[in-house]
Order: C-alpha cells, then sequence, then structure tokens
C-alpha cells in the first residue's frame, strides 16, 4: 500500500492538503520533522499515514486525555488499531493495554507525556520496534509557549533510553519563530525537515466588539445560530457560572466546563456537548485542547484571553471541518487588568518552575497580554494582524473580519489624544505616574477619595471629557499605548508615560484616527463559499442525512462527526450519490465507512431524489434545479453586499 491508498482508504480523501504530502514524504524518507500547521489543517494525518507506512509502532505523545480518547475512537471508526494509555483507564483497561500492545495489536499509541517514563512503560517500549515518537501540540516544551508543560522535557529522555533512536516529528499549530527554535532544541530534532503551512484560517470570519453590556451583546449573537453547536469561553470560574445559568433561563441548550467542577461532571458535560445533547459550551479555558468535534460553528470569547497564542488556539476550535464559522471577542478594558492579576497569581503559585524560569515566564506572559490588547484595539484588518505577529507578514486586509467588514468607523480622534496626553504630562509634572484608570478619572472628573487626595482635581486636565465614558476613555488610551504616542510600563503596577511621539500630537503635526464600533458584524456579508455551504445546510436532504448520522452515533455511542463531518454531508448534498461506487467518490468516505453506512446513506439519497424530482442531478450537460437554486442563493447574498 502507498501513501495514496492509505489516505483514501482509511480517511476518505483523494489529496493531501497543503503541506501534508511533503511532511509524509519527509517521515517516510527517515528524516525528523516539525509541522506548524493551524488548527483543522490535517497536523495529526501528517504522522497517521506514515504510521500506517512504516514497520513497526508509533508513539504519540499527547498532552490532554480528551485528546487521546478522541483520536483513537476515530481511528478505530476508520478500521485503524489504535489504543491509548493514560491515569483514566481502570486496572483491567489497564492489562487490557498492555496485553494488546505486547502481542502487536496496535499500529499507534496514544500516550501522556507523564506515562513515558513510569517503569512498565519503559519496559513495554523496549520490547516494541518503535518507528516514530510524534509530539503533538509540541510548544508545550518551550518556556515561550503558552502552554509550557515542564513534564513535556522528559520526552526527550524517554527517546534516549530506547534501544534504539526512531523518527522524532513534532507538530503544533502555534508557534512563534522562537518557540520554533525551542522545539527543535529542546527535543533534539537531527536536521529537521520544517514546514510551515502557514496560519491563516480562512473559513473563520473573526470579530472584536467593544459592548456596553457583554450579556445583552452575547445573546443577539447567540440568535444567529439558532441550531449551531458553539463555545463560550470566560475568563473565570463565576462567569462561566454566571452565563450559563443564565443562558438556560433564557432558552438556550447550555452546559459548563472549568476546573472547580468535579471530574465526573466535567466528563459528563463534555459529552453532552460533544454528543449533542447540549448545543452550547460555557468554558474556562481548561475546555477544548484536543477537542475534535468538528461542527463548532462559532467560539465567542466572553473575556479577553491573555495572550494571542491561547485565542487563535481556542478560537480555531470553530470550523475544523473546514466550514465557515465565526469567532468574535467581546473585549473589556476589565479583562486586561484581571488578565494581569491572573499573571501576578501565576508567578507566585508555580512551584514546578525554578525562580529564574517562573521570572521569564512571568516578563513573557506579561508582553503577551499587551500585544493580546493592541489585538482588541487595532483599527487594522484583524487577520492580518495575527498572521504578523506569528510572522507571516499579509499586505491586504482578508475582507472577512469586523474592521475590514466595515463594523467599525474611522473616526478622528487627534482632540481626544490631545487631552489624554496633556492630561498624563500634567500628572508627570507633578512628580506622579499612574495607570490608565487614574488618568480616566482625572479626565472624566470623578471625585474618589484616592484622586482628591493626590490634588487632581486642580490639574487643568481634570473633567475636560466629562461625556465620555470611563469604558472609552481607557480604549482610547489602549489605542494610543498601541500606536507608540503613549507607553504602558511592564512593571507589576503598570504606569502610562510619554513616549517621543506624544510631542508630535500636542503640537498639531500629527492627525490620529481610530476605529470605534458602530454596529454588530453584519451576517448577511458572506463569501460566494459560505453561501454555498448555507445553501446545503438548509436543505431538506442534509437535515435527513443529519439525523441518520445521529442515529448512527446513538447506537454506536460516538458522536456524531466521528461517523461523518458536515462537509461530507454537504458533499453527499452536491453529488447525490445513490450507489456505493458514487459514494466513494464523497469527501471523507474511505472503505470502512462506505462498506458499513455506504446502503444506508445511498438509500435514503436515492429515497429523497425520488420523492424530490425537482432537485434530482441534471442529465449530462442540462442545470439541475439544485444548481439553478444555489445559483439564486448566490445572486440574493450578493445584492445583501
Amino acid at each position: 500500500m502507498n501513501k495514496y491508498e492509505a489516505l483514501k482508504k482509511y480517511f476518505g480523501h483523494d489529496s493531501f492538503r497543503e503541506g501534508q504530502e511533503q511532511l509524509v514524504d519527509s517521515i517516510l524518507s527517515g528524516s525528523d520533522v516539525l509541522g506548524i500547521m493551524p488548527t483543522g489543517a490535517g497536523k495529526s494525518l501528517c504522522y497517521q499515514i506514515p504510521a500506517l507506512l512504516m514497520d513497526g509502532v508509533t508513539i504519540v505523545v499527547s498532552p490532554l486525555i480528551s485528546l487521546m480518547k478522541d483520536q483513537v475512537t476515530s481511528l478505530i471508526e476508520s478500521g485503524i488499531s489504535a489504543g491509548c494509555i493514560n491515569s483514566s483507564l481502570s486496572q483491567q483497561e489497564y492489562r487490557d493495554f498492555f496485553y494488546d500492545a505486547e502481542h502487536g495489536i496496535f499500529k499507534i499509541i496514544y500516550a501522556a507525556p507523564e506515562r513515558l517514563d513510569t517503569p512498565d512503560f519503559l519496559a513495554l517500549a523496549a520490547e516494541l520496534k518503535i518507528s516514530m515518537v510524534t509530539v503533538d501540540e509540541s510548544h508545550c516544551v518551550s518556556q515561550w509557549g503558552q502552554d509550557f508543560r515542564p513534564s513535556y522535557l522528559r520526552i526527550t529522555e524517554f527517546i534516549e533510553k530506547l534501544p534504539c533512536r526512531p523518527i522524532v516529528s513534532a507538530f503544533t499549530a502555534t508557534a512563534t519563530e522562537t518557540v520554533r527554535d525551542d522545539i527543535i532544541r529542546i527535543l533534539k530534532l537531527r536536521d529537521p525537515f520544517v514546514m510551515v503551512t502557514g496560519f491563516d484560517r480562512k473559513n473563520l470570519y473573526f470579530g472584536v466588539v467593544h459592548p456596553a453590556g457583554k450579556y445583552q451583546t452575547l445573546l443577539e449573537l447567540l440568535k444567529k445560530y439558532p441550531d449551531k453547536c458553539g463555545i463560550v469561553y470566560c475568563l473565570s470560574r463565576k462567569n462561566v457560572e454566571e452565563v450559563c445559568q443564565r443562558l438556560n433561563e433564557d432558552g438556550f441548550s447550555a452546559t459548563r466546563y472549568h476546573a472547580g467542577l468535579s471530574p465526573e461532571e466535567r466528563s459528563s458535560n463534555q459529552e453532552d456537548f460533544i454528543y449533542d445533547r447540549r448545543r452550547i459550551m460555557v468554558a474556562t479555558n481548561a475546555f477544548g485542547m484536543g477537542i475534535d468535534k468538528s461542527d463548532v460553528r462559532f467560539v465567542i470569547h466572553y473575556n479577553m484571553p491573555k495572550n494571542i497564542e491561547s485565542y487563535y488556539q481556542e478560537a480555531g476550535r470553530a470550523g475544523r471541518d473546514g466550514e465557515s464559522s465565526d469567532c468574535i471577542l467581546l473585549y473589556s478594558p476589565q479583562d486586561v487588568r484581571t488578565n494581569q492579576f491572573l499573571i501576578d497569581r501565576s508567578r507566585e503559585e508555580n512551584n514546578e518552575l525554578t525562580p529564574e524560569q517562573a521570572e521569564l515566564v512571568y516578563r513573557q506572559d506579561t508582553e503577551r497580554l499587551k500585544y493580546m490588547t493592541y489585538y482588541c484595539t487595532t483599527d487594522d484588518c484583524l487577520r492580518r494582524f495575527m498572521l504578523n505577529y506569528f510572522g507571516e507578514k499579509q499586505s491586504e486586509g482578508c475582507g472577512n473580519c469586523s474592521v475590514c467588514n466595515g463594523s467599525f468607523e474611522l473616526t478622528d480622534i487627534t482632540l481626544d489624544s490631545k487631552k489624554i496626553i496633556s492630561c498624563v504630562y500634567r500628572v508627570h509634572q507633578k512628580g506622579r505616574a499612574y495607570g490608565k484608570s487614574m488618568i480616566a478619572d482625572i479626565l472624566k472628573g470623578n471625585s474618589s477619595e484616592k484622586l482628591l487626595a493626590l490634588g487632581f482635581d486642580k490639574l487643568s486636565t481634570y473633567g475636560i471629557m466629562p461625556d465620555y465614558t470611563l469604558r472609552f476613555i481607557r480604549s482610547e488610551i489602549d489605542f494610543l499605548v498601541s500606536k507608540g504616542y503613549l507607553i504602558q510600563t511592564d512593571d507589576e503596577y503598570p504606569v502610562i508615560r510619554l513616549s517621543r511621539s506624544s510631542a508630535a500630537v500636542l503640537k498639531g503635526q500629527q492627525t490620529i484616527e481610530m476605529r470605534i464600533t458602530k454596529k454588530l458584524p453584519k451576517a448577511e456579508k458572506k463569501s460566494t463559499r459560505r453561501a454555498e455551504d448555507d445553501f446545503y445546510a438548509e436543505s431538506g436532504l442534509f437535515r435527513e442525512l443529519r439525523d441518520l448520522r445521529s442515529e448512527f452515533a446513538k447506537k454506536e455511542k460516538v458522536p456524531a462527526y466521528i461517523i461523518f463531518s458536515d462537509a461530507s454531508l454537504k458533499d453527499m448534498c452536491r453529488k447525490l450519490p445513490v450507489d456505493i461506487n458514487a459514494f466513494y467518490e464523497v469527501s471523507g468516505v474511505g472503505t470502512r465507512k462506505a462498506e458499513k453506512y455506504g446502503e444506508q446513506f445511498c438509500g435514503l439519497i436515492k429515497r429523497y431524489t425520488e420523492s424530490h424530482p425537482d432537485e434530482e442531478k441534471a442529465p449530462a450537460g442540462e442545470v439541475s434545479y439544485l444548481e439553478k437554486q444555489l445559483a439564486s442563493y448566490r445572486e440574493n447574498v450578493a445584492v445583501k453586499k
């Protein structure tokens, strides 16, 4: 069997995506590799295909139990022998795993990094012929990565204890150049083939909203997704509890996930979401890594995350099947202060790190928080901002974010900027320096006890912006900092200071324009591809196929997307296969799935087309009713633009 035959037989695809084939070829030629590919780009296939073709076993180091279980379930459903070992196994499951592994049952073994240096696993590894060790989520080895895991540092020790060094492959979705260098150095990759396919997820819409009321804005957004699954991320457990309760009171099907719940409840709630018993998951960042639910259509951040790496990874849980999905962030300046508090507390509580390591992580976390704030206040294309952050330069706007789509209007804030900079200068004249909250209070004309005690009510800039909200004044300060007209220090208690560019603003030598939210992102602004996706998703045939998929999922006790993704169901709507040979041509249909489900799905499609003759496929050379309807749908969307 060659790589193309394996790709079609097990995964149901006729061709590789960008970067996949080069990584597969490099591994098969015996080379170490590092693959940097966005979520949903098919990283796992890059090591699974070689694992099937090489003589021996591949060990995949994975950070979370949920990720392992999902991957193993999916592989078994595709006809591939795989197993996993982690702390969730019962004693009998533990014994069964070792028996099967010792008798050559598994082609791919998933293991948590903590398991690698246990005596039982080391003994097993010494007996097996290990062809490759794959490190998934490999950014965890770097102190400069957003999810540094000290246990990942022991992977190299495990590899060095093996009788024969295997190929080592590493994959991640988010890694700056510094983190990439760390991965290669720490994992001791030997002259690796490095593939960076790019971080862009073209199917995702990115939006930032500065709401007056977060919960009301959340409700307005959720009304756009009446039958869709999505995640609402909150910064704290308290927010998760409050938002989840209010959503259920308002008639939404929501559940919750955070570290304060018992393991049993977390597992139960996660399954409710994965198996579509609950439509909305409200969670902290404890939820999501390794959750391979492919039909998540929206990810809404109720609070701003602490860095762009985390945000891009969490937002990337939308649209893993390549279908159009939305990523919306509800920004408030309070989120910045809360994140800084959490960073400060983490430095004090992290006992796994040396004082030097803890200080390094603290400085990096504070710097990354600054860039996350810039993202939320930028007037630049959001996608371009993120891609530039990861070192992928993009000169043009994307046309698929809240900035490019006109949810902001360009406003001259030169006069406001002069007032703000002048206030910072007046405070500085007093021999003082304060954060943006105090500066905003002075400009607003607030009369707090501290402000009055310092005599700031006597400043000429006191109360010169009385009609502005504190939230808006702080957002303008954030903007001026992001553009370099002011400086915010990196101290434990950051303060606002003048920069070299401040004088040019005060002297009237600089015009400053800022994009200000004018409305929520427009739902009707869709690309042609998105219009086509929505058209098929709204068809009667899609709904019937989805119901049939749900029946199989319940019967086999697996998530619906393990049977077929939404993308596969939409491709069935496009191609209308009524026999097994045609069914093989559907994207995502491999040999095992064709044999297992082909007859039932083809039978449903045949019955549907017979009972809906207007939607039958047209004879060669003619345009079908369905195609005419799709063309009409596209035209209507174009008119709305």
